[in-house]
């Protein structure tokens, strides 16, 4: 079952919007709608492996021809689609791993065209929210309108800028929930440092939520980024912004305390994703996204401390 909220039919001129071939190669990105369907081309690259550690049937369609040509253009983020696949692959298995321990709602911050409600095996009782821009789930909601999800998915299209109107969502949520699991990929490295600590606090004011699971970048990978694949991003008005020198632990003043942090690139080691230069840098000790001169991306799995408990969520995760 699927419950969209006031999402208007798909018009042509939406459709050519996001799916349409035609790129700008001076400029391939138009907006923060378009990275959803630049990166859905490396799920679709990785589900058609032989070996592939998971699979998107899904991708490829939602990619469409414009995604394809994005990532066309961007060699770098291609040489470095491992980094995507061990991203895929770790939100993945947090999300199996806090269902199977209870979870009765997802929320997806920025679902962007994340197909997990109809790839994963979820229970049909699981209660899943995408959040996103409202032309973004229109466009995906009409390229699977023949596909159904395998657990109760709910789209509810909110600019997350809305800080009122987040925070009004927030606790309808939290009150509908005993135990939430938040996911945010892709998002957090477009705030500012004070827009991140705003959603952290929103977040964890809600007492079901319980979990929260996002990508973060350190201060030295943000400026291999924004020198490699960061020009196209500002041309569009989406730059990558947030990697906090103090990693995971940015998050305990707001409620957050960091449970566990896993690298991409020893993640992508371990599913033999990496070519034999990046093989040799996995050899080198995990940072933990601790130490801000070293290049390094990960997924940090966050508990909920609650307003009430910051300081001890920061006393816990100085230890």
């Amino acid at each position: 079952m699927v419950r969209s909220w006031s999402i208007k039919p798909l018009h042509s001129a939406t459709a050519n919007r996001y799916d349409s071939a035609a790129v700008n190669l001076a400029n391939p990105i138009r907006n923060i709608s378009d990275t959803a369907l630049w990166v859905a081309v490396y799920r679709a690259q990785e589900s058609e492996r032989a070996d592939a550690v998971f699979r998107d049937p899904y991708a490829r369609k939602l990619a469409g021809d414009r995604g394809m040509q994005i990532a066309a253009g961007m060699p770098f983020a291609q040489r470095h689609s491992w980094s995507y696949t061990a991203r895929t692959w770790l939100v993945d298995q947090f999300i199996e791993r806090e269902v199977q321990q209870g979870a009765d709602m997802v929320i997806n911050l920025a679902a962007g065209l994340d197909s997990r409600p109809y790839r994963m095996q979820l229970s049909s009782s699981l209660r899943w929210i995408e959040i996103d821009l409202p032309d973004m789930l229109t466009y995906k909601q009409e390229v699977l309108a023949a596909d159904r999800p395998l657990c109760i998915l709910e789209r509810v299209p909110l600019d997350l800028k809305d800080i009122a109107g987040r925070r009004a969502l927030f606790q309808r949520l939290g009150d509908e929930a005993k135990r939430v699991l938040v996911v945010s990929e892709g998002l957090i490295i477009y705030f500012e440092a004070d827009g991140a600590a705003e959603l952290a606090r929103d977040l964890a004011a809600r007492s079901s939520f319980r979990c929260w699971v996002t990508d973060l970048t350190s201060p030295a990978l943000l400026k291999m980024l924004q020198k490699t694949i960061g020009d196209p991003l500002v041309d569009a008005g989406s730059p990558l912004k947030f990697a906090p020198r103090e990693g995971p632990e940015f998050f305990a003043p707001y409620g957050w305390q960091s449970v566990e942090t896993r690298s991409l690139l020893h993640t992508a080691a371990k599913l033999k994703r990496l070519s034999f230069g990046m093989r040799l840098l996995s050899l080198l000790p995990d940072p933990a996204g601790r130490k801000p001169d070293k290049p390094w991306g990960g997924v940090c799995v966050l508990e909920n401390c609650g307003p009430a408990r910051t300081k001890s969520c920061a006393a816990a995760d100085r230890q």
